[in-house]
């Protein structure tokens, strides 16, 4: 059974082994995330060159995700270690202290005009909430509060205010500088942290496109205000992100899982990728097995329709990296079985303003009524099989195109297979049809008698230019349509 949804692993020091480099390629990650808040630019090319020389060697394709730090708010650092805070205890974040004055009463903070943009009754969440601070008074740089809910606290946590409205950029001078690098290894992917509108998209992607780069752009949802503007977001990104570690700390965990459902269901809607991420399997940093909750989370997800689901330290620093890609594929099959997976009405409505969208919409509901083995879309820039993997259908679509780029962009739309074919040369349409089924024949996805939907352009090469649906049987080639 292909497995539709995909995996998204984090590479790290559990990882940096070509050894297990392969072993995550045979569990079936689809894609690696390399991110760029840890490490420098050299390990992180090391990374994506193994990956990519030893998905080679095996036959496939994997993409490469870069994810920018963004502006991640922190405290700085104790003076003394670690402290403990217990509730009503009276705690300032101060932001002219200095980065390693931090006492029991005190810290700085990362952040030079968080006093200017909080105020008297404001809720301040430390190291994703463990600690919480009710903010009492404003006095010139220093944020006087009270310990609302306790506990340890150690050096660099996290700082995130509750209903979001902190005004820092998305993009940081060192996110600039690793969107370059991104460029420079070509990136199949980069991530922009801590997005709040759609200009932070689009300044991301010019700036990945000056660089050189021509990988999609994936909009971080974990900021409560990206929220208010999410339809835009998602209309100028390639694939959202459903980060729920600071979105569940800005917006409230009780919030966070029709935040998601919804999330899911809009992007869907608007033809955008969507990746569910954080704490997915986080026991399995240390365990063998994954909690029952966190295989509900996954399966969960999966029903819901997400393209890909995403490990971060699990396998970036856990003890079972290579197990816990696995466990994650066995649940993702297990999930996709159910109903709910494979009908759709997306769209079914709807007025289309582009002939290979609507070849796209008509090949799913073609496929999806009439016994289909498997659909082969030809193409250049990989459009038309994502307008088709956004039609839940247990049905595998092939992305058969010579562009190595598009066949690493596919690797993160649900249900679509990349596969390297070149038609060039190949101008009998008979022909065509032909090699296509052998190719398909060639990797064991279609068998004599099969059902195959081919879609393709009357112009090859031609990027947006599927305009021909064909049905074929294998062995007898075509069907009457």
């Amino acid at each position: 059974m292909l497995r539709r949804t995909k995996i998204v692993a984090t590479l790290g020091p559990a990882t940096d082994d070509p050894k297990i480099i392969d072993e995550l390629i045979a569990a079936g990650v689809d894609v690696v995330r390399l991110n760029m808040s840890h490490g420098s630019h050299e390990e992180h090319e090391q990374r994506a060159e193994w990956v990519r020389n030893r998905a080679r060697a095996c036959g496939r394709q994997v993409g490469v995700l870069a994810d920018m730090q963004g502006p991640k708010i922190r405290i700085a650092r104790f003076r003394e270690g670690p402290i403990t805070l217990a509730v009503g205890d009276r705690f300032t974040l101060d932001t002219a202290l200095g980065a390693h004055d931090g006492d029991q009463t005190r810290v700085g903070v990362t952040y030079p005009t968080l006093h200017a943009e909080v105020s008297r009754g404001d809720t301040l969440l430390l190291d994703d909430g463990s600690v919480v601070l009710w903010v009492d008074e404003v006095d010139g740089t220093q944020v006087h509060c009270k310990v609302t809910v306790g506990g340890a606290l150690s050096n660099n946590k996290g700082v995130n205010k509750q209903g979001g409205g902190l005004a820092a950029g998305a993009l940081t001078d060192k996110d600039r500088e690793d969107i370059a690098f991104a460029a420079r290894i070509q990136a199949d992917y980069i991530a922009v942290s801590f997005v709040r509108t759609a200009d932070d998209v689009r300044e991301a992607r010019q700036l990945l496109r000056d660089a050189g780069g021509s990988g999609g752009i994936v909009a971080k949802i974990e900021r409560a205000e990206a929220l208010e503007c999410i339809g835009e977001i998602i209309e100028n990104s390639d694939v959202i992100m459903v980060a729920r570690g600071d979105l569940g700390v800005e917006i409230g965990d009780a919030e966070l899982p029709a935040v998601q459902k919804r999330l899911i269901r809009e992007a869907r809607a608007r033809n955008c990728v969507v990746i569910t991420a954080t704490q997915m399997m986080q026991s399995m940093i240390h365990n063998p097995q994954p909690t029952r909750a966190e295989v509900f989370d996954v399966a969960n997800a999966v029903i819901d329709g997400t393209d890909a689901v995403m490990l971060s330290g699990e396998t970036a620093a856990g003890d079972f990296p290579v197990a816990v890609v696995a466990a994650m594929d066995r649940i993702c099959k297990e999930a996709e079985k159910q109903t709910e997976t494979r009908t759709s009405d997306h769209r079914l409505h709807s007025v289309f303003g582009l002939v290979d969208e609507a070849i796209a919409m008509a090949t799913m509901y073609t496929a999806n009524h009439l016994g289909v083995a498997a659909i082969a879309a030809l193409t250049e820039s990989g459009s038309t099989p994502k307008w088709m993997s956004r039609i839940s259908s247990g049905i595998p679509i092939y992305a058969l195109t010579p562009h190595v780029a598009t066949r690493r962009k596919v690797t993160l739309f649900r249900g679509v297979y990349p596969v390297s074919f070149d038609l060039n040369g190949v101008d009998d349409t008979q022909q065509a049809n032909i090699e296509i089924i052998e190719e398909m024949q060639r990797r064991g996805a279609v068998r004599d008698d099969d059902l195959v939907v081919i879609t393709k352009g009357d112009l090859t090469g031609v990027s947006g230019g599927t305009n021909v649906l064909k049905i074929v049987r294998v062995g007898d080639h075509l069907l009457p349509s």
